[in-house]
């Protein structure tokens, strides 16, 4: 299986310690995942390109571990009106100068930006012309500054749901926009948690099996016992089954992409290798590992 965001595994941040990357490799294939899209959360423009040395340097001699497949930069460009649990201090306007040498080639797959933002449509038009993934993600877009996003090339959608204005049937905004059209792949934490059950369901029946990705967003816990760790310095409290900043805020994942494969054949009353698709051909189709 593919997980798209994996922000940490193992006890290791990877936002903190790009270096770290193997590392949470090694954990992953536990959980079912052979390749993953390691994630930075509004980081520093010094972390990409420590992040992009890391790849580059390969991996430690006798590795086993998950495939990483290049690197998920989610944020700085979003929206501090839905930051969630990234820090608001790292938030920047989009900056085209700033990912002109963003490509796969050089260890970025994937881009996570907020349509809204000035600049933000050059910023993915720059990147889809350089072969990225960009995506929607933490933003308060209207349905038109959403469709405006998708004209330039946009293609996926972080997490639907979370960190995004809610639905609305006056205002459907980024989530009614994703849904209603074609072209867009939605992202989906299926934990029971960041999207109830039956919104779940409403999904699956929405777009079917061929545009659903799932993924863990899996912070530094998974893996590990409850207790306190970091996501991008902040403070998690992690317990049995949520992670959330001291204020409640959820922050990120510890259900692994196994279970929340289990959980969307459970929640969509899909047989479970129907769900499968939704980590395997899905994923794999949009980051262009796979003819379309």
């Amino acid at each position: 299986m593919l997980d798209l965001q994996v922000n940490g595994a193992g006890g290791f941040d990877l936002t903190e310690e790009p270096e770290a990357v193997w590392r949470v490799g090694a954990v992953l294939p536990m959980f079912g995942v052979t390749g993953f899209v390691p994630t930075l959360v509004s980081p520093a423009f010094p972390i990409v390109a420590r992040a992009q040395r890391a790849l580059e340097g390969g991996p430690p001699p006798g590795y086993q571990g998950a495939t990483p497949l290049g690197w998920h930069v989610e944020g700085p460009f979003i929206s501090p009106l839905r930051s969630g649990a990234h820090d608001p201090a790292r938030l920047q306007l989009p900056d085209v100068g700033a990912v002109l040498d963003w490509t796969p080639s050089s260890g970025i797959r994937m881009v996570t930006l907020a349509p809204e933002l000035p600049g933000a449509l050059d910023v993915a038009r720059t990147l889809v012309a350089n072969g990225v993934v960009v995506s929607a993600g933490h933003s308060a877009a209207t349905y038109e500054e959403a469709v405006a996003g998708f004209g330039a090339g946009i293609r996926y959608v972080t997490h639907l749901f979370n960190a995004m204005a809610p639905l609305d049937h006056r205002e459907p905004g980024l989530a009614g926009a994703a849904l209603a059209d074609d072209r867009v792949t939605i992202g989906l934490i299926v934990d029971g948690l960041h999207v109830h059950p039956a919104v779940v369901r409403l999904v699956r029946r929405a777009v079917g099996a061929d545009r659903l990705v799932v993924v863990s967003d899996a912070i530094a816990a998974l893996g590990m016992p409850p207790g306190a760790y970091r996501l991008a310095g902040r403070d998690v409290v992690v317990d049995e089954s949520s992670a959330r900043l001291p204020n409640g805020v959820l922050a990120g994942c510890v259900v692994g992409l196994d279970e929340a494969v289990r959980n969307l054949a459970e929640f969509a009353g899909v047989d479970p290798a129907e769900a499968a698709r939704a980590a395997t051909v899905v994923p794999s189709r949009l980051l262009r590992l796979a003819a379309p």
